[in-house]
């Protein structure tokens, strides 16, 4: 009987069970004996030898189920080597658990720190299949991931409601969307909202910009205006500070509870202008996976289902040009896949009027 590991690791996002369902019900079909074995939580199952035997069934009615049936945590890459309160060695533990269980393979469905604990896995002799899960995008290798166009329906929808409020009242509202690192969900969301306003971590934004944005559809007769604003947006005079830098400044300021709130309260001490922030927050991890998502997890499933028969380890599984294909988890780990300043959707949204601060 051949044993196959799963487990979900980081973030939850909407399409970790349909993925999972993809993986098992291909596993199904084209092996002849097969056992598949769920850790709960994420990597926390695979050090304390949490598990459950899966069966098929557990896999049937969960393609449009949010969240994951075996549940997640978040353990950081960095704490990986570092004993936990009792002195275990975490890193020992999961490859005691790996063996004393007979695995076959382990499967890894998680964002950029879990791709991280899956190559040092690999490295220390597992047999890995991982698949690129993040609303954020950002997994390097992959033109897509799963979770992400779900998270832009919600942000979008958010950005999309504020509207008549915001038309109603004659405010400037700021829509603040996950993304602390990068601004894909951000830009797609604001583009697909009707933001006037995106600002994103890679293009520093420049108040005096977005406060004459904004003076401009005053003066245009539209009397509102929308922000997407990422949770890890920075002016350009905070972009040139260190991060000890930006900490002491951080200091001497008045206290937010985030950046929209800080923007909100300058734009309001420049324009004048009446300020509301909406924070969807984890929202946009919630509710039940779009139906691209659910096609994309199907695919990304089956094609690890197709790796783990061919024996074929230590690649994740990604999508480029539109074609389902595999990369090597020694060359994604560590890499971030940022938005490029002049890539050409930036280029298109400027076209259409969109500013982005700078």
């Amino acid at each position: 009987m051949k044993r196959i590991g799963i487990l979900t690791s980081g973030g939850d996002c909407q399409s970790l069970n349909a993925t999972m369902r993809g993986v098992a019900k291909a596993l199904y079909k084209i092996c002849d004996d097969i056992e598949i074995i769920g850790f709960e939580d994420g990597y926390k199952g695979l050090i304390y030898s949490n598990y459950r035997v899966m069966q098929p069934s557990d896999f049937s009615g969960i393609l449009t189920k949010g969240g994951t049936i075996l549940g997640t945590s978040r353990q950081p890459f960095k704490l990986m080597r570092i004993p936990d309160e009792n002195g275990l060695d975490k890193v020992e533990a999961m490859k005691s658990t790996y063996k004393k269980l007979n695995l076959e393979c382990l499967v890894v469905l998680g964002g950029n720190g879990s791709q991280k604990t899956a190559n040092l896995l690999r490295e220390e002799g597992l047999n890995i299949v991982s698949l690129p899960k993040t609303i954020d995008n950002d997994l390097w290798g992959t033109d897509m991931t799963f979770g992400f166009m779900s998270a832009v329906d919600v942000a979008s929808n958010a950005i999309g409601y504020i509207h008549t409020t915001a038309a109603s009242h004659s405010r400037v509202f700021i829509v603040e969307i996950m993304g602390h690192k990068v601004g894909w969900l951000t830009l797609y969301a604001g583009i697909a909202g009707g933001a006037d306003i995106i600002l994103i971590p890679e293009i520093p934004y420049d108040l005096d910009a977005v406060t004459q944005a904004i003076a401009a559809r005053n003066k245009s007769g539209k009397h509102f205006s929308i922000l997407a604003v990422a949770e890890g947006a920075v002016s350009k005079e905070e972009a040139a500070l260190s991060k000890k830098e930006l900490k002491e400044l951080r200091k001497k300021e008045p206290s937010y509870p985030s950046v929209a709130y800080r923007l909100g309260a300058a734009i309001q001490e420049r324009t004048g202008q009446d300020i509301r922030v909406t924070v969807p927050g984890h929202m946009q991890r919630g509710g039940e996976p779009c139906p691209y998502d659910r096609v994309l997890s199907t695919r990304f499933g089956a094609a690890a289902a197709r790796l783990i028969n061919n024996q074929e380890y230590g690649y994740m599984i990604s999508m480029k040009g539109g074609e389902i294909t595999k990369t090597a988890l020694s060359e994604i780990a560590g890499q971030l896949k940022t938005v490029d300043p002049e890539c050409s959707i930036v280029q298109e949204a400027r076209a259409v009027g969109i500013s982005f601060g700078n």
